[in-house]
């Protein structure tokens, strides 16, 4: 996630015990998180452990992690705002300094922080409705104290956005007295908030060119149309409690949680030891160990970038020194960190499905878009091991090839035996009837901890499990603020019945379905380098249904389509998402690792038209399996 870059230091002599509170609020937030996380895990888990026995349950369970969820995204998403890394679409430091520097972070904290308090106060709104209907979500707990975590940390979050506006009391001041002016025009200006819709849209993109938050950018955006609108702006916090009490939600931060333990522990040495050992020998092999290896992280920790961050520094060195050019394998790590996207139990296709079913209209389920995904999956990890084996050496090159051992093949195998069969406790838990999809991604989060802590015992109890947890609660934070502000504006495209006009114009101008699929192609592959996968999934999917609809092409197919070019987008010049984390962990320049990545933009393109174009390979195991 992006921060805004930080200021030089200004010598400021706190006030007294200031450190020892902060630090105090600091441990309390990140106990929240890791308090919620643990027992989302324990929940579920004694559910599949009382059913098998005494065929009973946890009371009220489900909406009590569901109502975790909240926490965990409201606290994590403070947690993010504390520590200057909510995700950014502009990195402002690189075209501003000095005092130009310093002014666009006050202007566009200052906006950021009238969206926020504003969302804060709708957040307050929505829930003093709810407490007059008197409702419990279980033990005792009201719903609407609940949903007071929305005002809690929507607070938070402005208070940590204005202190972030600058490192001089004086900048800080000037971004309060700017949200506060913003929020005095919406409130008091004496002209109909109709004429006022355009200036305030313009002011937020510029603040958002400027440095706010994505969260921001989509909340102001649903706000400032529902308010000019003389809609109430409540329905942007319902909308956003709506999809994080979503019954499938919870598998999201369980799964994540998972594939944290795994990359924080030493599963990714095991793993690239293991099929090192078993592919190094062939030409390209360690090109097949970097796809099979990133496709198993991916899947685990979504396309959050925790992949590139967390195998590149691993596998570079392995692919050096089998003779690989270095331009073409920061290529390959860059092109390979995305792999994975369509396997179980990757968290966009889950989304996916939530939101494509949430309409009404379609129903699409989280199995059948896993077993949709399952070949083309496959096949895009096969066109990335392929290019790989031919950018490798030949064997004239003069570059040794490990032979192929067997003591040292079976050793790596019974070394990673632990890790190889996560998977296989997340999938048979998932598609064997055992377990709801929550229950499934507890357990799975419950098998990665006991395996990085109690059996190889990398991670330390309770040290490093609490970092790592609220590391995940910091990453599921910051991704469904964007979610729920993101939901929000959709529910203001739909309310506008915009996807409806759209099919219109679309079907009026494109006849063919083969053509709007190549044109669908392209749109996406803009959506993808301009749009984090998660806040376009919920922005672009329910605009999209509907048209697939009208061609005719299977939801399932059009949701595979959608994550490849999505997956396709993170390597898309000049703003794709994985040439930024690669140029940050390779420490290359934008461009070298831009051009770097083109071979293989070119191959997973060669992969997205067969997907598009050969639907049989999505929609025929879904069929074959049910």
């Amino acid at each position: 996630m992006q921060g805004s870059p930080n200021l030089p230091e200004v010598a400021v002599v706190p006030p007294p015990n200031l450190a020892g509170w902060r630090q105090r609020v600091r441990l309390a937030e990140n106990s929240i998180v890791v308090a919620a996380l643990a027992v989302m895990v324990a929940l579920p888990v004694a559910e599949i452990a009382l059913r098998a026995t005494v065929h009973g349950g946890v009371p009220a369970s489900v909406p009590v992690v569901q109502h975790l969820v909240l926490i965990v995204g409201m606290m994590g998403g403070a947690i993010a705002a504390r520590d200057n890394r909510l995700l950014a679409l502009s990195t402002v430091s690189k075209w501003f300094h000095g005092r130009a520097l310093s002014t666009v972070q006050i202007v566009s904290a200052g906006f950021a922080a009238a969206v926020s308090v504003t969302l804060a106060f709708a957040g307050g709104q929505f829930a003093l409705s709810v407490r007059t209907l008197g409702r419990s979500l279980g033990w005792g707990v009201p719903v609407w104290l609940a949903q007071c975590v929305l005002v809690v940390g929507f607070v938070l979050i402005t208070g940590r956005l204005l202190w972030h506006a600058s490192e001089r009391a004086g900048g800080r001041a000037i971004a309060f007295v700017l949200a506060a002016g913003l929020l005095a025009v919406a409130q008091w200006a004496p002209v109909d908030p109709a004429v006022l819709r355009v200036p305030a849209l313009i002011a937020l993109l510029i603040a958002t060119v400027c440095g706010a938050p994505v969260f921001t950018a989509l909340g102001g955006a649903a706000l400032i149309l529902l308010w000019s609108g003389g809609e109430p702006i409540a329905s942007v916090p319902l909308k956003h409690y709506q999809l994080t009490v979503n019954p499938m939600l919870p598998s999201i931060p369980l799964f994540t949680l998972a594939g944290y333990f795994l990359a924080e522990g030493g599963a990714a040495r095991r793993l690239v030891r293991l099929f090192q050992a078993w592919f190094g020998g062939v030409r390209g092999g360690p090109a097949i160990v970097t796809a099979i290896v990133c496709a198993f992280f991916t899947s685990f920790t979504g396309a959050s970038g925790v992949t590139i961050l967390a195998l590149g520094g691993l596998l570079l060195p392995v692919l050096l020194a089998a003779g690989f050019r270095e331009r073409s394998a920061i290529g390959l790590l860059t092109g390979a960190g995305s792999l994975g996207l369509l396997f179980p139990p990757c968290l966009p296709p889950i989304l996916y499905s939530i939101i494509a079913s949430s309409g009404g209209e379609t129903s699409v389920s989280m199995q059948d878009m896993f077993k949709g995904g399952l070949l083309p999956g496959i096949v895009l990890v096969a066109l990335t091991a392929g290019w790989g084996m031919l950018a490798a050496p030949k064997r004239d090159s003069g570059v040794a090839r490990p032979p192929f051992a067997w003591r040292e093949a079976r050793a790596a195998l019974w070394e990673a035996k632990w890790e190889l069969l996560v998977p296989v406790v997340a999938l048979t838990a998932l598609f064997g009837g055992y377990a709801t999809p929550v229950e499934a991604a507890a357990l799975t989060a419950l098998y990665a901890f006991a395996v990085e802590t109690l059996i190889h015992r990398d991670l330390s109890f309770p040290r490093d499990t609490a970092r790592v947890m609220t590391e995940c609660g910091l990453l599921i934070g910051g991704v469904l603020l964007i979610l729920g502000v993101a939901l929000g504006f959709t529910h203001y495209l739909i309310d506008a019945q915009i996807p409806d006009r759209g099919v219109e114009w679309v079907t009026g101008m494109i006849s063919s379905k083969w053509l709007f699929l190549l044109v669908l192609c392209l749109f996406l592959l803009v959506v993808g380098c301009l749009m984090d996968v998660y806040s376009a999934i919920v922005v672009v999917v329910p605009l999209l249904i509907p048209l697939g609809n009208a061609y005719g092409i299977h939801p399932i197919h059009l949701g595979v389509i959608f994550l490849a070019n999505l997956e396709l987008g993170f390597l898309t010049p000049p703003v794709g998402m994985n040439l930024f984390l690669a140029s940050y962990r390779f420490n290359k320049p934008l461009g070298e690792v831009a051009r770097a990545a083109l071979p293989m933009l070119g191959v997973l393109l060669i992969g997205v038209l067969l997907i598009t174009y050969v639907p049989a390979m999505t929609t025929w195991l879904p069929q074959l399996w049910r």
